[in-house]
């Protein structure tokens, strides 16, 4: 094989090499950002993109939903309560641009803005707020961080609280008060069934008051239901007004042939 040969497979491999490291393919969830020479060129993609060898420099850029998990931050809250908390922040690059130009690191940025913006922001919440509005906090923490995050390309999707840890003395003190306010409404609810109960008492004496009747058919109704369920000699008092009617029917009625007054002239 001649010289000329060799050079010219030798020219044609460097070239197909040269060819390759050209060739750059961006899938649809990325972004190349391009510098030539330093400068920079913009963002690249997706599909086939064409780089210069030895002039132009690239920095990948995943446009993904990704997480950052917040290690566990102790924070004391308004009322002076010491809780540890961990969350976790969603946030995707929007502006590949930014996210390479702007800042360094974007991840670190992003676990370093949500650490600090976690204990300033739950600090000036109470213990009981923090507990029950949790949705509340977790939409604040996301409008606070995004708006750090926005100069670097950076949207933040959602931040989730994932832990509360209570120290032991007050969660013995929140199953307290928890049964204590169990307790209070279970009184609550009693007190209420017996006033309504007196109401209804009322309501019928007022209905036996002006129906006299009604007190001997209720008398009746539960004799009835007493012989029923119970096999009992029953002692049955004889009203007084009873007895007089009895009386007053038994009395002989006054004879006719029986002296009268004569009358006065």
């Amino acid at each position: 094989m001649s010289t000329a040969m060799v050079v010219v497979i030798v020219l044609a491999g460097l070239a197909l090499l040269l060819l390759a490291s050209a060739i750059r393919i961006v899938r649809e969830y990325q972004r190349v950002v391009v510098f030539r020479l330093g400068r920079l060129r913009g963002a690249r993609g997706p599909g086939l993109v064409l780089i210069i060898p030895f002039i132009e420099r690239t920095r990948w850029v995943n446009l993904q939903i990704d997480t950052a998990d917040i290690p566990p931050q102790d924070v004391i809250t308004k009322d002076n309560v010491t809780v540890r908390v961990e969350a976790a922040v969603f946030y995707r690059v929007v502006d590949p641009v930014k996210a390479v130009v702007a800042i360094r690191d974007y991840e670190h940025g992003v676990l370093r803005i949500a650490q600090t913006t976690l204990r300033a922001t739950l600090g000036q919440h109470e213990l009981d707020d923090l507990l029950a509005n949790q949705a509340a906090i977790n939409e604040l923490l996301k409008q606070i961080i995004d708006s750090a995050t926005e100069p670097w390309g950076v949207n933040v999707v959602k931040v989730e609280t994932k832990d509360v840890d209570l120290p032991d003395t007050m969660k013995r003190a929140m199953a307290r008060q928890a049964e204590a306010e169990r307790e209070r409404r279970a009184k609550v609810i009693a007190a209420e069934g017996e006033y309504q109960a007196a109401e209804r008492l009322s309501q019928a004496a007022g209905v036996i008051a002006r129906e006299p009747g009604t007190l001997t058919l209720r008398t009746l109704q539960t004799l009835a239901e007493v012989a029923t369920e119970h096999n009992s000699t029953i002692v049955l008092p004889i009203p007084l007004d009873i007895l007089d009617a009895v009386r007053q029917r038994a009395r002989p009625a006054p004879s006719s042939h029986g002296h009268t007054e004569a009358p006065a002239a």
